[in-house]
């Protein structure tokens, strides 16, 4: 008897939890307008490709990384042997040798200007100026 009792508890429950995304419904990560706009939560425009673009169709937050880097000679891999084009990798590896001021010239806590302390906002405010 307590065999058949053990066994019928045991056939009755369900070994693993039920995951969260079965149950719940997130909401899309952005709304479309009666004219075809998406906009994202934030209240951003989004182009075809799901970038965030201004009032003038331009990308928000888009760092064009070659021109950024123009001029960089330092490569991650730098005198490692690449076998696949049977050469040594060009450039040099950055290091804390690069760094050209010394610890003497950096100002003390003392010579630094004081900061006013930092309000919450309610999160309605404009983002501050020069900020895309």
């Amino acid at each position: 008897m307590i065999a058949a009792t053990a066994g019928a508890v045991l056939a009755g429950c369900n070994p693993l939890p039920r995951p969260d995304y079965v149950d719940v419904q997130y909401p899309a990560s952005y709304r479309t307008e009666p004219s075809g706009v998406r906009i994202d939560n934030a209240d951003y425009r989004l182009d075809n490709q799901g970038y965030r673009i201004d009032a003038q169709g331009a990308r928000i937050g888009m760092v064009d990384v070659p021109v950024k880097t123009e001029g960089d000679n330092s490569n991650a891999i730098a005198g490692y042997y690449i076998s696949s084009t049977g050469q040594t990798a060009p450039g040099r590896v950055a290091s804390t040798s690069d760094v050209t001021v010394t610890p003497s010239a950096l100002p003390t806590p003392a010579q630094m200007p004081q900061q006013a302390p930092i309000q919450p906002s309610s999160g309605n405010l404009p983002p501050p100026p020069g900020y895309r």
